[in-house]
């Protein structure tokens, strides 16, 4: 039997960083009627559902990654770690929705089976797998940037018969390495995460590499009481230095390559190799990720350190980056080369050895065989605009979502789409997102999306709406930046390359404080790029 009809002011889909501080934000500050929904068993998104061993924040991590919008909340939580392990950060996310009771407005293990624009209402009706048919003005897609899992597509991969896992799907229950021989196939952020843990405990860990990969050293250590009473003091003032580096809380070195020696230049990157971190990529020298020859050099030395930690010559160089330095998502990790040092872990080249079918207990390469009892599968997402395309909302005239995105994820300032009536994304195709890291962004696009709303009630305005032309611009604008980098000569999940069939495009917006810069200018002048339509003006 169906549940009577539900009419709110916003509908969030998705409770992770980004969705909670919507709820709060449109229901606490602005007064509004806000329901969300989410598909996981408790408040998160990503960090409910990556549990897999050694998941862990990307730098900055504690306690930058974190609500910044109150010191109360600064005051009273205390991170623990320089690198906050994936139970902290759920820990903190449910001691955030409890502190300000938002989970009493929120409807977990659901699913959003149908989300469609109504022209006459202007209202967003969505239906879900738990037969509820909501309807609100205004609908809010925090579906998260990392969070449809990318299932490879390989040969007989079902006829395995033993223990499948993929990282960002990771159960709830321990799951035991012990005595087992473990298969993992994929070497990005949560292999180079996950794979140190495992052969600890496994009998053997084969890992099957797609590409090899540039990882720095996290060097994560517990923060003293003394920084974090520092951090806590100045914490304004370290909230405004993000909103203007894109994230990153501190000033960083401005230096140019030119005024140093080449010796000179390489006791700088080691000196930030030791310091751990991203420092190597955003200290050392203006350019890294513009300047081919300068982009070299560091991705040399970094090669070189690679081959001085592992002790196998041949498992060494097939685990040496041929791409760009920085133009696939930097990693952080804890002891990730060290691991081949490791006489129960092995190394398989799929660009030399490509698998070729399973067994109910082996993967096979074109060269071998290999036994296994567990599988991990640490492939990644269809990123940043998989998670809208798997929502696939229909807008004016029942146009889907996949056929407007068929060819090209065509939207306006990342937050809204032509098309689609008071629809707005948070960490869409075209923001900062994954380039500005930090819950910041997540809030400062929440307080735009708010203002908007707010704009649209003062004026008697029923719906907002992206033109084409300011797509087509908005569109220009992110190849324009990302051109003048070296991002696009490298194939990578930024590019949507990660995906058989995914449209070639690059997916963010590398000048945070600018973008964010400009959404107040966007709004400033009158809300540029959009058209709007009175309230209820089609209603008979």
């Amino acid at each position: 039997m169906s549940k009577p009809d539900q009419k709110y002011d916003a509908i969030i889909i998705g409770a992770g960083f980004g969705g909670l501080y919507a709820l709060y934000h449109l229901r606490d500050r602005m007064g509004l009627k806000v329901r969300g929904f989410d598909s996981a068993g408790g408040v998160g998104g990503t960090w409910w559902y990556n549990r897999y061993p050694g998941a862990r924040v990307d730098a900055p991590s504690s306690p930058f990654y974190a609500y910044t919008f109150s010191q109360e909340l600064v005051q009273e939580w205390d991170w623990t770690e320089t690198q906050t392990p994936q139970a902290s950060v759920l820990a903190y996310l449910e001691h955030f929705a409890d502190r300000f009771d938002l989970g009493k407005d929120i409807q977990f293990e659901t699913w959003v089976t149908d989300a469609q624009y109504d022209e006459n209402t202007q209202d967003w009706t969505i239906k879900t797998d738990k037969d509820d048919t909501v309807t609100a003005q205004f609908l809010v897609c925090a579906v998260g940037s990392l969070f449809v899992a990318n299932m490879p597509d390989y040969p007989g991969i079902n006829d395995f018969a033993g223990e499948c896992y993929h990282t960002g799907r990771w159960p709830h229950e321990k799951v035991s390495f012990a005595g087992k021989r473990v298969g993992v196939i994929g070497t990005g952020s949560s292999g180079i995460q996950s794979i140190p843990e495992i052969a600890k405990e496994a009998d053997h860990v084969t890992v099957f590499q797609r590409t090899p990969q540039y990882s720095l050293p996290a060097r994560n250590r517990l923060i003293t009481p003394e920084e974090l009473a520092g951090y806590r003091e100045n914490w304004h003032e370290l909230r405004g230095s993000m909103r203007a580096r894109g994230g990153w809380p501190f000033a960083t070195k401005r230096r140019q390559a030119g005024d140093y020696t080449a010796e000179q230049r390489r006791a700088v990157y080691e000196e930030l190799w030791q310091e751990g971190g991203i420092h190597l990529a955003i200290n050392s020298y203006t350019g890294v990720l513009s300047d081919k020859a300068l982009n070299e050099e560091v991705s040399d030395f970094v090669r070189q350190k690679i081959c001085a930690i592992v002790d196998d010559p041949e498992t060494a160089e097939k685990l040496l980056p041929d791409y760009y330095f920085g133009t696939k998502r930097l990693i952080l990790d804890n002891g990730y080369f060290e691991t081949y040092n490791r006489r129960n872990v092995s190394l398989v080249d799929l660009r030399r050895d490509p698998i070729q079918a399973f067994t109910a207990n082996s993967v096979q390469t074109r060269d071998g065989e290999y036994p296994i009892d567990m599988l991990v599968l640490a492939t990644g997402f269809d990123a940043v605009s998989g998670s809208m395309r798997n929502l696939n909302p229909k807008g004016r005239g029942g146009l889907a979502l996949e056929r407007k995105w068929h060819e090209r994820f065509d939207n306006y300032l990342g937050t809204t789409i032509s098309g689609f009536p008071n629809l707005f994304m948070i960490h869409g195709p075209g923001a900062p997102g994954v380039f500005f890291t930090m819950p910041l962004g997540g809030e400062l696009t929440t307080a735009w999306i708010g203002e908007c709303i707010r704009y649209l009630r003062k004026n008697n305005l029923g719906a907002i709406e992206a033109t084409v032309q300011a797509e087509a611009g908005w569109d220009r604008e992110i190849n324009a930046i990302a051109n003048r980098t070296l991002y696009p000569q490298t194939n990578s999940w930024y590019m949507g390359a990660n995906i058989p069939g995914k449209p070639r495009q690059f997916l963010g917006h590398l000048r945070g404080s600018k973008y964010f810069d400009h959404l107040t200018e966007v709004a400033e002048q009158g809300y540029e790029g959009f058209v709007f339509e009175p309230a209820e003006q089609n209603m008979t």
